[in-house]
């Protein structure tokens, strides 16, 4: 795959950009101390910013590291509000050049996709394998094993290298990609926004191994989940075989032995927190238990909205129904529904 048509050098650290880059990344965070604190002084900020960019001088930042449990533990790691308008700068400038040559079939942290538009997809495609479920489609479904923080710098610059032209770019990002690392030369950060199109330049060589060489039709891939779907058992066998070679020789990536299935769509498939059958689709145990024990503990509202419009994505019209009841047996103090 050739270079990109990409904004130069000059274009991605200017002042216009890098003021665009702010007012997005400022959104929501206006009440923060630290973004406060950059707003203060906020032009002079960003022209030593651009100064720095221009003249060589630019080091990025250590981070700030904090845990969330989303649904399981995570580190979550923070860049500087500087770093962080820079990463945006990066990305505004660069993703829509990325995102025309990732295929249909990828969803995560793209403009129009999304988790939903995913699970359409897994469904559409099911129906096809199994001609309106008159005969059985079966479905590899794979999770890479601790991916982010196993993304190889090494690799991921090879594959940077190849793709953009203009060689400061190309060094920019190696600096913000050098500037954290789980292990020597491993890791991406997960708080970085440059962090999730990176992750998706990184796997779309995955992609397009799985649909140029494999030439498989029905794959849908959400981040480090992915599934491949087809009426003949062996084939995805063989497939699976030929996609952890390559994931371990080309991307330094290991599949995660316990999450490998290979069964019917019939049986029941769980892909990102529903488990779908032939017409419909309940949610996973895991997301429902947990949903209920926010709601006991006190969720505040966009919990609650949040959980109620995932339900609205699946055959959940009990679960909406206990939900509701859940909420209103709860002290009203601790909830006011929203207007």
């Amino acid at each position: 795959m050739g270079t990109l048509d990409l904004h130069s050098y000059e274009e991605i650290i200017s002042l216009e950009n890098l003021l665009g880059a702010w007012e997005e990344f400022v959104v929501g965070k206006r009440g923060r101390e630290d973004a406060q604190a950059f707003a203060f002084n906020l032009m002079e900020n960003l022209i030593a910013l651009h100064r720095r960019l221009a003249n060589g001088s630019y080091r990025h930042d250590a981070y700030v590291a904090f845990a969330i449990s989303d649904p399981k533990p995570r580190q979550i790691h923070k860049a500087t509000v500087a770093d962080r308008v820079l990463h945006r700068a990066i990305y505004r400038q660069l993703y829509p050049a990325f995102d025309r040559t990732f295929i249909a079939d990828s969803f995560s942290c793209r403009v129009g996709k999304g988790t939903h538009a995913a699970l359409d997809r897994f469904r559409r495609f099911a129906g096809q394998v199994s001609r309106n479920h008159r005969r059985t489609a079966w479905v590899l479904k794979c999770d890479v094993r601790k991916f982010f923080a196993s993304i190889d710098h090494e690799v991921l610059m090879r594959i940077v290298d190849g793709r953009i032209a203009d060689k400061r770019v190309v060094r920019l990002i190696e600096t913000i990609v050098r500037s954290f690392h789980v292990r020597p030369g491993k890791g991406l950060p997960l708080g970085n926004l440059t962090s999730q199109l990176l992750a998706n330049v990184y796997m779309d060589a995955l992609d397009q191994y799985v649909k140029c060489r494999l030439n498989v039709e029905y794959y849908v891939r959400y981040a480090d989940d992915f599934v491949l779907l087809f009426h003949d058992r062996d084939y995805l066998v063989v497939a699976l075989d030929c996609i952890r070679d390559f994931l371990s020789r080309e991307l330094r990536l290991d599949l995660h032995p316990d999450k490998i299935e290979i069964r019917t769509f019939a049986s029941g498939v769980d892909f990102l927190g529903w488990v779908h059958f032939p017409g419909y689709r309940v949610l996973r145990a895991a997301t429902r238990r947990r949903m209920f024990r926010a709601i006991e503990g006190g969720a505040g509202d966009s919990a609650i909205i949040s959980y109620q419009g995932l339900l609205l994505h699946g055959n959940a019209e009990r679960l909406s129904r206990q939900l509701s009841e859940s909420i209103d047996s709860r002290p009203r103090s601790r909830y006011t529904p929203p207007a």
